[in-house]
Parts: C-alpha cells; sequence; structure tokens
C-alpha cells in the first residue's frame, strides 16, 4: 500500500503486491473537499479509459466514445467533412481529424464558446453554435457542406434530474437544427442525450429528417452515466 499527496488530498493505493492485476484508489480527504469531488477524484483515477488517454495523448476519455460508436456504425470516412460542436478539449476532434484523414482528405471544423488549443488536422472557431452566423461560417470553413455533425455537449446540471433533462433535451434539439442547415444529404448526426427517453418530438422530427435514428451506448460510457448517445444517419436533406 503506498500514499501520496494530490489536490490537498490523501490518495492511498492499495493492491495485492507485486502480482495484482489492478490497484485501487481511494481519497481520504478532509472537511475542504465535498463528497461528490471525492468521488468524482477515485473515479478519475480508478479509471482505465482516463490512463490510456493520457498514454496515448488524447484530449479526453470521450475520445473513446466517438471510437467505439464510429467501429460500428462507420459514419468517419475518409474525405468527410465533420463538424465537432462544443469541442473542447478536443477529444472528439482529434478521433475524427485522424479518421477523415484531415487536412489532406477530409476536413473537420471544431466549435465552442471555450477556448481550445490547437490541434493537427483541425480548424477551431471560437464562437457560439447558436449564433447565426455560425452555419454559414462553418461552412465556409469546411468548403462546402459537412457530412457529419458530433456533438458531445452536455447543459450544465443543477442536480434535479428532471430539469437536467429537459435542458439537455433543448440542448440536443438546437444542435439538430443546426445540422440540417449544414448537413448534407446522407449526412450523419450524433449528440449524446440522457436516459430517461429522448422528447417523443424530437425522436419523431429526426426520423423524419434522416433514414435510421437509434440510441448507442458505447463501452466507454460508464456503466453508471445516464448518458446515451442518438445516432441519426442517412439525412434527407
Amino acid at each position: 500500500m503506498g500514499r501520496r499527496q494530490s489536490g490537498g488530498s490523501i490518495v492511498t493505493v492499495s493492491g495485492k503486491g507485486s502480482g495484482s492485476r489492478a490497484l485501487k484508489v481511494r481519497v481520504k480527504t478532509g472537511k475542504t473537499r465535498k463528497l461528490s469531488s471525492k468521488l468524482w477524484l477515485e473515479r478519475q483515477l480508478n479509471d482505465p479509459y482516463v490512463a490510456r488517454a493520457k498514454r496515448e495523448g488524447l484530449r479526453s476519455r470521450a475520445a473513446y466514445k466517438l471510437s467505439e460508436i464510429d467501429d460500428k456504425a462507420r459514419f468517419l470516412k475518409k474525405g468527410a467533412r465533420v463538424i465537432d460542436l462544443g469541442a473542447a478539449p478536443g477529444g472528439w476532434s482529434q478521433i475524427a481529424a485522424k479518421r477523415v484523414g484531415a487536412p489532406s482528405q477530409g476536413r473537420v471544423v471544431a466549435i465552442d464558446v471555450l477556448a481550445m488549443d490547437a490541434l493537427p488536422g483541425v480548424d477551431f472557431i471560437q464562437l457560439d453554435f447558436l449564433d447565426p452566423s455560425a452555419p454559414e461560417k462553418l461552412k465556409a470553413m469546411l468548403g462546402g457542406p459537412a457530412d457529419v455533425v458530433l456533438s458531445d455537449m452536455a447543459a450544465n446540471a443543477t442536480g434535479h434530474r428532471k430539469t437536467d433533462h429537459i435542458k439537455i433535451v433543448a440542448l440536443v434539439e438546437a444542435a439538430a437544427e443546426f445540422a440540417r442547415e449544414v448537413l448534407a444529404p446522407g449526412g450523419t448526426f450524433l449528440a449524446k442525450v440522457l436516459q430517461g427517453g429522448t422528447e417523443v418530438a424530437l425522436l419523431a422530427a429526426l426520423k423524419r429528417d434522416f433514414a435510421n435514428v437509434k440510441h448507442v451506448k458505447p463501452p466507454a460510457s460508464r456503466s453508471d452515466s445516464a448518458e446515451l448517445y442518438l445516432l441519426a444517419t442517412g439525412f434527407r436533406g
């Protein structure tokens, strides 16, 4: 067993010796750290996807969610044009750029209200995607309509389940409307939602505008997380 300091907390690493397959990290905190923060830190320290992302130079563990979804759906094709909404810190943009061959073959444009460090093969614009000028600006950056619109955005949580659900549905509806404005026929829209049922009106609208609509939950999405992803393919234009 070993102990180390982390941000004012005592991190205890325990295992069964040198032959142990994995070590369990527990965080002991004083009164200055909330329980929710303690649990989040423990989860991060024990998450194999977090460690793997650091080893492989990825901006976030979320990158693996997109990889796993695309491994099955295969929409990030070489030469595709991709828009990544709410892109910071850039994990999804990294995966998209690699898979579409940006910038020599495909193109990836990332947009966020937050600043984002430069990424190879990714063009970034610091702007709210809800800005009326955003659709035309991003199409101009892509050199034409998009083949894929990605959204791993989540509304700021209030802690009230019903309120949070309403907020994220509203965000997905806005992202879907944006996708309709920028997608080429046959295009794909992928967005994060929460378990509890996507709004009937949103699903109906997507099924009207896309050939196939379904929910997916990649292995990298934590089992105790309420998040799902809404995948809509075959945009009718």
